[in-house]
């Protein structure tokens, strides 16, 4: 079974999916997002993910602040997973995602790679980080 990571920014959406067997996470695209607001482009877009990888779940990160409160960024995750749901007709799961970016974000700097080329990727990135705990967590 196929798991879809997302990393829900307000300008971006970093895409992951795992393999087939679940085990390991692959950085797919940054969706780049117009409107804050405006999410119709970005679920079309996932939609279409969706049905080339055949996914059956989606693991959706949630910003929560450090002291495990949630924020403004949080509230408008969710209110993206309860879309999402809607719209796919897939189960959307919340995961943490603190420090994902800048796990990320040091992952690629000891990558050695530049600023400019970190700065297109590191959603991505990001996702993977976020699907790759998920898949990990649910491993026997």
């Amino acid at each position: 079974m196929r798991v879809l990571g997302l990393d829900f920014g307000s300008k971006t959406v970093g895409v992951a999916v795992s393999d087939l067997m679940g085990w390991t996470a692959q950085g797919l695209e940054v969706i780049n997002r117009e409107e804050e607001d405006n999410i119709k482009k970005t679920i079309y877009r996932l939609k279409e993910i969706v049905d080339e990888y055949q996914v059956e779940r989606i693991v959706l990160g949630l910003p929560k602040n450090m002291n495990n409160t949630l924020g403004e960024r949080a509230e408008k995750t969710l209110v993206f997973q309860k879309k999402l749901e809607e719209q796919l007709g897939l189960p959307v799961i919340t995961w943490d995602e603190r420090l994902s970016t800048m796990f990320a974000k040091r992952t690629l700097i000891e990558a050695d790679v530049s600023r400019k080329k970190r700065k297109k990727v590191i959603d991505k990135m990001a996702a993977v980080f976020i699907l790759q705990g998920y898949l990990d967590s649910n491993k026997i």
